[in-house]
């Protein structure tokens, strides 16, 4: 499925589409790129709507292909909590949170290696939490050089500033003449109206954000009226003084004033009541937020399209399902939301109760079809989701809610890479909810997961112990019978399989008792993971078939799908069968590349290296561990640090360089060390023999017709998607039989992946 089918635009880190022309600063550009090609940390200084954030991004476009690991873009405007700036720079940067290590040590340690621009938009509110990162960047991470926005300083040693300023008359007048013919068509400059525009822009100081708030107001009234009545409003402000000029953050003010009072009275209410939105929104979020007295619900999109018309909200996503309010927008808009008593605590409740609903949606289809276009819905929300949870922790009767919350985002968590911020909201709950109740039993079991998968055990067991009481107390049976199962498991893998064995077989048959399918899910999921770590191959496959019936077939479903194929081919490992372990990886891939699951993608890279190894293709595996190891650096230790598993990949690491020889297997493995995620994956799943290859097409002269019958059977199978082995049960042969003809097909056709086999299958025609 493709991104974009999901509403997803633009991943985090990237530097946006510019939607509209950028106009002049030719000076101000050269300034800004000589100070960044000379210096490590520069930071753009000005008012609101001046234009920084258009500089900053305009200049590190343009000095992209100056940096051998490109340019991150980091956006701060939504962020409040300075606590989570290292959450933010690690989402930026694609660095999950699943590692035990302090996320700040990992994002500084990924930056030691790198030599790239980081543009960090909007430190104001934020200063001495982006002055640190500052200061510790410039120390430790020679390669990387910061460019920052902020209304002020960093006031760190080494930064250098520039001030900038408004536009210069030229700038203004082509901006207004740019802004006003996408208002008018065919509107232009001419001798006839240049005093007009002249004046106009000059009374609004140059500043950007107001020219182009101004310009609106031409579908309304003519170029000379809108002149005098802006003149008239200055000399009005300024007790009539034609020569007084205002501060600019008072122009600005004034100009939104202005803005303010073009829209009609449900507009101005619409407008405050956006303010609680940290990010981006959709029209159902507007609907569920901001309908209410004074503003009917079937009357939002009229007037939300109302705001777009005047550039007070502006579109967010190719689209347009997306909206946002700029910075400056925004808090104009929350002071006159605060400015009705009681009118912002209920938005901002109302806010908190919506993003509540989605997560509670996303939870309950979480097993169908609908659970990856959620997931990336989340992953668009994050930054409301974090505005609702600080809300919630705000107030007393909050903190339920929020516990509830934050504890019901536990799969988003660990997929997005954001672990360590899950545990850090479930914290701060915790702290602030001593009470034995279900949302804090929640809390306790996911929270206890959540640290399993960073490999922090003896905080998960402590967490899954707690639950259990706290679930006792509260009359939670489901998360008394999962937390019991979890210490059961725990217990096994450290060593005793009597008491673990015990205590998940009394979990289980509470479990069954209530018929929880979920519950169910999460119990057969695990048990078949532990398994397969216990290197109990046949166990680990029962397991996992349970668990794969829970699911059901063609739900859609891919989070713990992705996951079962892994384990799946763990168990094929361990079986010996390296061609098998292979298939199944690759399967697990293209499940798990659905949400760009890092940990999936690390453990079935690493398996493919493994199998590609045994199978006798040397440089395939030497790249594949430089890709999975790059991802083990981020996500935690390989193979989550089992010995047996370490052995193997020990083994086989050494084996691949005794092979190709030192220097070879080096160039290789860092070769695909350096592969951006999704190239890796494309490549892993065409089954490319070196990480440079192109990805392989079909030959025109490939055919079924070269195949025997048997193999043409075969080749449908694994169109179908199927595994070696599941071809083995379907034709009732043997699993080294189905092996050889899978190899024997890609060897006629000069194929390297069942990728491949699948889409020459899928254009054949039948037999």
């Amino acid at each position: 499925m493709a991104l974009g089918a999901l509403g997803y635009s633009r991943r985090t880190g990237e530097l946006p589409a510019e939607v509209t022309g950028f106009v002049g600063r030719s000076s101000e550009l050269a300034q800004v790129r000589e100070l960044v090609i000379r210096n490590r940390l520069i930071t753009l200084v000005g008012p609101g709507g001046v234009g920084k954030s258009r500089l900053a991004l305009r200049t590190a476009l343009a000095l992209k292909g100056e940096y051998a690991d490109g340019v991150v873009l980091v956006e701060l405007s939504a962020l409040h909590d300075p606590e989570l700036l290292p959450h933010t720079i690690a989402g930026a940067l694609g660095l999950p949170e699943q590692s035990g290590r302090p996320l700040l040590d990992i994002v500084i340690e990924h930056l030691q290696e790198r030599r790239l621009l980081l543009v960090v938009d909007t430190c104001e509110h934020l200063l001495d939490a982006c002055a640190l990162l500052a200061d510790l960047l410039l120390r430790e991470a020679p390669g990387v050089t910061v460019l920052a926005t902020s209304r002020q300083p960093l006031d760190v040693p080494g930064e250098h500033t520039l001030g900038i300023q408004p536009l210069q008359q030229d700038d203004a007048e082509a901006l207004f003449a740019q802004r006003a013919a996408a208002v008018v068509p065919g509107f232009t400059v001419d001798a006839g109206n240049r005093a007009d525009v002249l004046a106009l822009c000059r009374r609004l100081d140059g500043i950007p954000l107001a020219i182009e708030l101004a310009t609106v107001r031409l579908r309304a009234i003519p170029l000379d009226q809108l002149t005098a009545r802006l003149e008239h409003r200055f000399r009005v402000l300024t007790g009539g003084r034609r020569s007084a000029a205002l501060p600019r953050h008072q122009t600005l003010r004034t100009a939104i004033d202005w803005s303010h009072e073009l829209c009609s009275p449900e507009e101005r209410l619409l407008w405050a009541r956006l303010s609680v939105f940290a990010g981006s929104f959709d029209l159902t979020a507007v609907e569920e937020v901001c309908s209410g007295e004074g503003l009917p619900r079937d009357e939002i999109i009229e007037h939300l399209i109302g705001l777009v018309d005047k550039s007070v909200v502006l579109r967010d996503s190719e689209d347009g399902s997306h909206y946002r309010l700029l910075d400056t927008i925004r808090e104009y808009g929350s002071d006159q939301c605060a400015a009705t008593e009681g009118e912002q605590e209920r938005c901002r409740r109302l806010h908190r109760d919506h993003f509540l609903a989605r997560v509670l949606h996303f939870q309950d289809m979480i097993l169908t079809a609908e659970q990856v276009p959620l997931y990336w819905q989340l992953t668009q929300d994050v930054a409301d989701l974090r505005s609702a949870l600080d809300y919630s922790l705000s107030r007393p009767d909050g903190i339920r809610p929020a516990l509830l919350m934050a504890a019901l985002l536990w799969p988003f968590w660990i997929t997005a890479g954001l672990s360590k911020e899950g545990r850090y909201w479930l914290g701060k709950g915790l702290d602030a909810e001593p009470a034995a109740c279900a949302e804090r039993s929640a809390a306790l079991l996911w929270g206890g997961l959540v640290a399993l998968t960073q490999g922090d055990l003896e905080s998960a067991l402590a967490d899954f112990e707690e639950t259990r009481k706290v679930a006792l107390q509260a009359g939670v049976e489901g998360d008394f019978a999962l937390a019991t199962a979890y210490v059961g498991a725990v217990t096994w893998l450290f060593g005793d399989a009597g008491a673990g064995s015990v205590m998940m077989s009394e979990a289980l048959d509470l479990l069954t008792r209530l018929d929880d399918r979920k519950y169910l899910l999460i119990y057969r999921y695990q048990k078949a993971y532990m398994h397969a770590l216990l290197r109990e191959p046949e166990a680990a496959v029962f397991e996992a078939a349970k668990a794969r019936l829970l699911i059901g077939e063609d739900s859609g479903e891919c989070l713990a799908s992705g996951q079962i194929l892994i384990f799946e081919a763990m168990a094929a490992w361990t079986r010996g069968e390296p061609a098998e372990c292979i298939g199944l990886a690759r399967a697990g891939l293209t499940t798990s590349r659905e949400v760009r699951e890092l940990f999936g993608a690390a453990n079935s890279m690493e398996l493919m290296a493994w199998g590609a190894a045994e199978l006798g293709r040397p440089s395939t595996a030497a790249w594949l561990l430089g890709a999975a190891g790059a991802l083990w650096r981020n996500v935690g230790s390989p193979m989550v640090g089992v010995a047996m598993y370490l052995d193997d990949h020990t083994r086989i690491e050494t084996a691949v360089r005794t092979e190709l020889g030192d220097q070879e297997y080096a160039r290789l493995f860092a070769q695909g060390a350096e592969l951006p995620l999704d190239r890796a994956v494309e490549l892993a799943l065409a089954g490319a023999a070196t990480p440079t290859a192109a990805l392989p097409q079909a030959s025109d002269t490939a055919s079924a017709d070269n195949l025997t019958r048997r193999e043409r059977e075969v080749a449908a199978l694994v169109a179908q998607g199927m595994t070696n082995r599941e071809i083995s049960e379907r034709l009732v042969i043997s699993k080294r039989t189905a092996d050889a003809h899978v190899e024997h097909i890609l060897a006629k056709l000069g194929f390297s992946s069942r990728v491949q086999i699948a889409a020459l299958a899928e254009g054949s025609p039948s037999s």
